[in-house]
């Protein structure tokens, strides 16, 4: 029997924000790599996980996808159903693009996301962890790949909708954020559903 490749690691970031997308990342890594000091981008600075998502990009044996869903589409399905379309896409453009061998993987997801049916076979193992992202390296680099991508994205965003500040809280419930919304009401990029009684 052949030995398992490595392991593909899922997690998403934005699940409770008021604006934006949520995102999923799926980062693949093989077995024979080993890290020290990598932490959940939660217990990451800013400037930590920049430098892990720096290493992740530049080392050629670690493949990595991002898929995000729209607060529209999150209006429309919720949350939840959002997050896991999202983590079916990144899982499928991870296996597609790389042309990974999924018999000879085992895929770890942090725990409440799971992956639609959408391909033809199955990993070897695919598992949904409580806490996956303290726990499995590949979750961990995959809870700062789609952190550091997601806060990207909401920097950009910032720049066509200056009045809210997401540049500073990503779209999450600061004082601040709220405070803009009393100002400004909500614009396109935030989730209704999430705001109601603004």
């Amino acid at each position: 029997m052949k030995k398992l490749w490595g392991i593909i690691g899922l997690d998403e970031v934005g699940r409770g924000s008021l604006a934006g997308p949520v995102a999923v990342a799926a980062v693949y890594l093989p077995k024979k790599i080993r890290f020290r000091n990598l932490k959940d981008s939660k217990k990451l600075s800013v400037k930590k996980r920049e430098e892990w998502f720096k290493l992740v990009k530049s080392d050629k044996r670690i493949f990595f996808t991002t898929a995000m869903v729209s607060p529209k589409v999150i209006d429309r399905i919720n949350i939840s159903e959002a997050a896991n379309l999202a983590a079916s896409r990144a899982f499928k453009k991870l296996i597609t693009d790389y042309k990974l061998p999924l018999g000879k993987i085992t895929a770890y997801l942090d725990g409440g996301l799971y992956i639609q049916k959408t391909l033809n076979s199955k990993p070897k193992t695919l598992k949904t962890l409580i806490r996956a992202d303290e726990k499995i390296n590949a979750v961990k680099l995959a809870s700062i790949v789609a952190k550091v991508s997601r806060d990207h994205l909401m920097i950009r965003l910032s720049k066509k909708y200056p009045e809210y500040g997401f540049h500073k809280h990503k779209g999450y419930g600061t004082k601040a954020h709220f405070h803009a919304l009393r100002v400004n009401s909500i614009c396109r990029i935030h989730r209704r559903s999430f705001l109601k009684n603004l």
